[in-house]
């Protein structure tokens, strides 16, 4: 057995914050776990109080609905969405694993690469989209213009990712203090220009646009989930799983429903003049001041830094991941994973520079597409974890393709591919329209069909199969020294550890 690594609060020493992380998807064992559940509320209020959510909030006006009945779609799907993201987060501080890894007990140590794949090509597109907005206003602060914000961005990105888990909970904190004072004094400057009775004075309802509204929200927030737990995963393993949940869910879904709610006034406000120029109608706001001008440009970057942060972080997880589940890999150097986050930076930046003149109408297409593909997996992950397996993880097996959970799980697989089918026919996006949403009055209801198929179909496979981990001895999952131990067995685990 390998010795333990010293306790990463010793490790660090007086420059805590700025030290680079030493663990990637291994368990973080007890000694060091720190924090307290309410770094779950700073870090997604701060990653929620952006531009990337005013915009999402403004395509729901853009496309149709009114401002009333938008805002009122745009908080349903925040908290229907929410509450499924922050069920995922209340995962971290029980298994002390990042959130994909987990996916190994339901697809299986090598099948979990199915939802890896389509997890990477997420992060890459909120990369992408994320730095199209953020590199604007690097471009306009920097007089050096969009391409160059762009690539600046990146890198300035890049590099806060490889430095970890501390910096990114940092930034968060800081985020949403510094975004919460900033979106006040726009949203109070809107209101100067534009009545808010006015703006909320047409009442007419649209179904199709009010279930766009929510989906919108919805596809916003399930997106969090297979990441969620990445940054639960250090809190102490007595934090109460409902302190977890709860200010997961306050934070996410207050920042989120305060930036969309400001987009979509905004986009009701300024009607055409909003789509193409969101930034730049943002800091119009503001007024003519040099000073404020330039502070505005950079909240909007700093903003979209803490989520552009999380993921490229959450991007180089689920790479490790993923190969991981085909070859042992011990060690994870620090050229290693700065070439892990590089590769991320760089494909989201080429996205980015290629897609930034076709932002608004690809961000939503982009959305509904990861919404399609991203809610079986949280209703297969979320019905397991609480539902078939009781909270209860074989930890060394994750890491085993030949142990309790095999290199392939059908159930799960099954159960996936089905949920995934069965939207189709519910979908609408602009490339590809399913043949039941014309009957439903052009309605998009497939997220729902996505959870409700899926969740009930794997609990039907699974608890047909009596998954043998339900019997699992709890000293292998309940336990301190069963974690570590899994962690520095080469026999028994092939995660990768630094």
């Amino acid at each position: 057995m390998q010795p333990r690594a010293p306790p990463e609060r010793t490790a660090i020493g007086r420059h805590g914050i700025l030290a680079i992380e030493r663990r990637s998807i291994d368990v973080v064992p007890d000694d060091e776990r720190h924090g307290t559940a309410f770094s779950q509320f700073t870090l997604w209020l701060g990653a929620n109080l952006q531009i990337t959510a005013v915009v999402t909030g403004a395509l729901a006006v853009v496309f149709g609905a009114t401002a009333l009945w938008a805002l009122v779609g745009l908080l349903l799907g925040n908290l229907l969405g929410g509450a499924v993201m922050a069920l995922h987060s209340a995962q971290g501080p029980k298994l002390g694993l990042p959130q994909m890894i987990s996916s190994r007990a339901q697809f299986g140590v090598r099948g979990a690469v199915v939802p890896l794949l389509l997890v990477i090509l997420m992060y890459i597109g909120f990369f992408a989209s994320g730095t199209v907005l953020a590199g604007q206003a690097v471009g306009e602060l920097t007089h050096l213009g969009d391409t160059a914000g762009i690539v600046i961005f990146a890198l300035v990105t890049g590099v806060t990712a490889a430095v970890g888990y501390r910096l990114i909970h940092a930034l968060g904190r800081v985020a949403s203090l510094v975004c919460a004072v900033a979106f006040l004094y726009l949203g109070a400057r809107l209101l100067q220009r534009s009545d808010l009775g006015t703006l909320l004075h047409d009442h007419s309802f649209g179904l199709p646009v009010f279930l766009l509204a929510i989906s919108l929200a919805a596809s916003w927030q399930l997106a969090f989930g297979p990441y969620v737990a990445d940054y639960s995963r250090y809190l102490p393993r007595s934090t109460s799983g409902r302190a977890t949940f709860w200010w997961t869910l306050g934070g996410s879904v207050l920042g989120a429903q305060w930036s969309m709610t400001f987009g979509a006034l905004a986009a009701a406000a300024a009607g055409g003049a909003f789509v193409g120029h969101e930034v730049g109608y943002i800091v119009d706001l503001g007024g003519d001041a040099a000073l404020v001008t330039s502070a505005l440009y950079f909240v909007i970057a700093f903003g979209k830094l803490t989520i552009n942060v999380l993921n490229t972080y959450g991007g180089f997880m689920s790479m490790v991941t993923s190969i991981g589940g085909f070859r042992e890999q011990r060690t994870i150097t620090p050229r290693a994973r700065a070439a892990y986050i590089a590769g991320i930076m760089v494909a989201g930046t080429a996205v980015a520079l290629l897609g930034k003149d076709s932002f608004l109408s690809s961000f939503k297409d982009f959305l509904l597409f990861l919404l399609t593909f991203f809610t079986p997996w949280s209703a297969v992950n979320l019905v397991d974890f609480y539902l078939i397996s009781k909270e209860r993880y074989d930890i060394p097996a994750l890491s085993d393709p030949a142990g309790r959970y095999g290199a392939w799980r059908a159930p799960a697989l099954i159960a996936y591919a089905v949920g995934v089918l069965a939207q189709f026919p519910f979908l609408a996006t602009s490339f590809y329209t399913g043949p039941l949403v014309g009957p439903l009055g052009g309605a998009d209801i497939s997220w729902i069909v996505g959870l409700i198929v899926p969740a009930a179909l794997y609990w039907l496979l699974a608890r047909g199969g009596r998954r043998d981990d339900e019997t699992a001895p709890p000293t292998e999952t309940a336990t301190p020294e069963a974690a570590v131990s899994s962690a520095a067995s080469p026999s028994r685990s092939s995660a990768v550890r630094r």
